[in-house]
């Protein structure tokens, strides 16, 4: 067999063409998702939280800072080693949110999607009979 023969049936199996799928919806998915936190649920938060959400410009200065400059984009210009926690603050919050809403999402679509309920299989014929000869057993007694 040939490697073109190979891949081309590694290429159209189910499962590869399934990944596939779902790796495409899970990119456009994930758009949704970013765009609901940032331009839905950020600003409500803000609004609630009175505009404090945003810690990006919060850092402390590890170095020499002979300038005395005062903003993030001035100390990293000019070289000045500083430890930006405020970005990774809202990184971290920004997650938390996004974390939440999927969350919120996927219990929604469970609701949603009733599991279908099997009909209890029947018991076989001969369980049947197991069952009557064991109860008239212990009738005898």
């Amino acid at each position: 067999m040939s490697i073109i023969q190979e891949f081309k049936e590694f290429a159209v199996k189910g499962n590869m063409m399934d990944m596939a799928i779902g790796v495409i919806i899970g990119g456009a998915f994930g758009k949704i998702i970013d765009s609901l936190v940032k331009d839905i649920i950020m600003p409500l938060i803000t609004v609630i939280t009175g505009g404090g959400v945003d810690f990006t410009q919060k850092f402390f200065v590890l170095g020499d800072n002979p300038n005395n400059l005062t903003s993030l984009d001035e100390l990293t210009k000019a070289g000045v080693n500083v430890l930006t926690y405020g970005n990774f603050i809202t990184i971290f919050l920004n997650f938390l949110i996004l974390a939440w809403v999927v969350f919120l999402l996927v219990k929604f679509l469970n609701r949603i999607r009733k599991p279908v309920e099997a009909a209890p299989a029947a018991t076989p014929e001969d369980i049947e009979l197991l069952r009557e000869i064991r109860d008239e057993l212990k009738k005898r007694q």
